[in-house]
């Protein structure tokens, strides 16, 4: 009878879970926060229920809540794979979601690519008024000293491009089985992506031009600044896999989790080089007409 009732399929029916429940509620209260933040720094008000949430606190509980979230529904997918509910089937499908979510990420810079191009080739354009006065009719706008790319941004170029190769290294090490290379490779490109923001926040520092104020300091740092989030966020995906390495998970035929964040951690490297030669190199001395 047992038999009878036992799986004849290669699926996985997962189990009841509280986290889509608590990733609504945190996503909700984390935006409600960033606006209530957003508001109090303006000195404005954001009056819900008849209470003031134009605060720097609400945006805290939110991020607590999604990161508890993201904590414990990403160890219920690790405890699955341990329990072999990660079949060829299951792990094929995975993999065609981290696909679409890279291919999602892509759009996303390509806004900002597209904002960018499109303040670059008509900055003097007569149907916007306001883009003509904030650029003075030339890319830069007169007045913004942009960075040196041969400098730091070369550097940090250099950077990401060997994070990428040593990610590729822990990649083969896993492979064949050379656990000890798989822990350096990972422990080498973690700490090349803590080097990165480092010196990306350094640069920050540096920089001749504000956010605000500026089409072009908006263009910068709104598609270097989520490209640097993204470096985190990467750094923090593989320092988790190099942890799960040092306790012994993964096996040269099962270790998704490592090859997703081998794959969004070279997406990054890819986007920083068009980020580096878009808006480092040609958009610093480039000049509509010309």
């Amino acid at each position: 009878m047992a038999e009878a009732h036992g799986r004849n399929h290669a699926y996985h029916i997962v189990d009841p879970s509280p986290w889509p429940l608590t990733a609504s509620i945190g996503a909700f209260t984390l935006a409600i926060g960033a606006i209530g933040l957003f508001r109090w720094r303006m000195g404005e008000t954001l009056v819900l229920g008849g209470v003031n949430i134009a605060t720097p606190w609400l945006i805290l509980p939110g991020l607590a809540l999604v990161l508890y979230t993201l904590y414990g529904w990403w160890s219920d997918v690790v405890k699955e794979a341990h329990a072999g509910h990660h079949t060829p089937v299951v792990g094929l499908h995975l993999r065609y979601g981290m696909i679409l979510f890279i291919a999602s990420e892509v759009m996303f810079f390509v806004a900002w690519f597209w904002a960018w191009f499109d303040a670059a080739f008509y900055p003097n354009d007569v149907k916007q008024v306001a883009r003509a006065a904030f650029t003075g009719g030339v890319w830069p706008p007169h007045g913004v000293e942009t960075f040196d790319p041969w400098h730091l941004p070369l550097l940090n170029t250099l950077i990401l491009l060997l994070s990428g190769t040593t990610a590729t290294w822990a990649h083969h090490a896993l492979l064949e089985g050379d656990r000890v290379g798989l822990k350096r490779g990972l422990g080498v490109t973690v700490a090349l992506g803590l080097l990165f923001t480092c010196l990306q926040a350094y640069e920050y520092s540096h920089a001749h031009f504000g956010f605000s104020g500026s089409i072009y300091g908006a263009s910068f740092f709104m598609a270097t600044g989520f490209h640097g989030f993204h470096v985190i966020v990467g750094t923090i995906f593989l320092a988790i896999c190099l942890i799960r390495a040092v306790k012994g998970d993964f096996t040269p035929k099962q270790h998704f989790g490592f090859e997703a964040a081998s794959w969004y951690w070279h997406f990054v490297d890819v986007v920083w080089l068009f980020l580096f030669v878009c808006i480092y190199v040609f958009g610093r001395g480039m000049v509509a007409g010309h």
